[in-house]
């Protein structure tokens, strides 16, 4: 299993649970490191954080830390003057239930955003969808209970075919039913434009290359812009 909960800045910060960089806290590997912007420096404590809470897709499995989405997202939000500070708290092989019981310790950063990207080892396995809508629930009634106004943003996933077409429905129809539910933005699909497309996934066809990372970062800036921009986030 591959842990990477770092900052990403210009400069690469943190690494896997095995090879560690440093002997921080669990807080202060969370919090982000101050970028140089103009006209003005901000500190860590000024810039509000996005934290993405994924799988391996997050994590950025078989790409090195600086490749993987979210990565490039904090590359577009410094290009756009946009100060916040990104956390990618991915962790490969993780299901749904295991981002649930990380979740209390995940929010003591106090994110401005959170990004919930979790399901798909749930499905790769078979999981109940019923049970995984009921998980995925929970972190979004913790976060808004232990957060000051976080907004959350969901990332929409697809079963393998090969679970069939009723698993596939019901797997699929979690995300936008809970995002309805619970008014919260959602990605329709994350790997839109390169699930399934060789020139844009690593060897294993399940994991994006990095070309595909920053099409999946592409997808998600969709919907996180609008949330950036706004006053309330």
């Amino acid at each position: 299993m591959t842990l990477l909960l770092v900052t990403c800045g210009r400069e690469r910060a943190g690494g896997s649970a095995d090879t560690p960089t440093s002997r921080a806290t669990p807080e202060e590997s969370l919090a982000p490191r101050s970028r140089p912007a103009a006209p003005e420096v901000r500190s860590a404590a000024e810039s509000p954080t996005i934290v993405f809470l994924g799988t391996s897709l997050t994590a950025g499995l078989g790409l090195d830390p600086d490749s993987a989405y979210p990565a490039v997202l904090q590359r577009k939000l410094d290009s756009a003057g946009l100060q916040y500070g990104v956390v990618n708290a991915g962790v490969s092989g993780e299901s749904s239930a295991g981002a649930l019981r990380r979740i209390d310790w995940i929010l003591r950063q106090q994110p401005a955003i959170l990004v919930i990207e979790t399901g798909a080892n749930d499905a790769l396995r078979g999981q109940e969808p019923d049970s995984i809508r009921a998980n995925i629930q929970a972190m979004i009634d913790r976060t808004r209970a232990q957060t000051q106004g976080a907004r959350i943003i969901l990332a929409g996933m697809e079963a393998m075919p090969n679970l069939g077409a009723r698993y596939g429905r019901r797997f699929r129809d979690i995300f936008p039913a809970l995002a309805r539910a619970n008014h919260v933005d959602l990605i329709p699909f994350l790997l839109e434009g390169v699930g399934g497309i060789d020139s844009l996934n690593q060897q294993d066809g399940i994991h994006p290359n990095e070309a595909g990372a920053r099409v999946v970062a592409d997808n998600v800036w969709k919907v996180l812009l609008p949330l950036v921009r706004s006053p309330a986030a």
